[in-house]
């Protein structure tokens, strides 16, 4: 929050913005390519429908697990301030 009486400027309010949408579609992106890599062969091969429910309901699990993970992860990183203060450089001191 900024000093402003706690309230955010829309700057802020924006950049927020854009950070939720992007934790939302790369974890989208992640989890569907970790769905696909799982539960692909089970859909393209004459698997037995055992093996292929077991394959879908593991790749459904862990496509959710991984989704949470990564909205987590990019809002936890952006609450916590951890992008350079200087595009393109790693560290403030450089």
């Amino acid at each position: 929050m900024t000093s402003n009486g706690g309230r955010r400027t829309q700057g802020e309010r924006d950049a927020m913005t854009v950070e939720i949408g992007y934790a939302l579609c790369s974890a989208a992106f992640a989890a569907a390519v970790l769905f696909g890599a799982l539960a692909g062969p089970a859909c393209v091969f004459g698997l037995p429908a055992g093996v292929r429910g077991g394959l879908v309901g593991t790749a459904t699990v862990l496509a959710v697990v991984v989704f949470v993970a990564r909205v987590v992860s990019v809002l936890v990183r952006f609450g916590r301030g951890d992008q350079p203060s200087h595009p393109g450089r790693t560290s403030p001191d450089s």
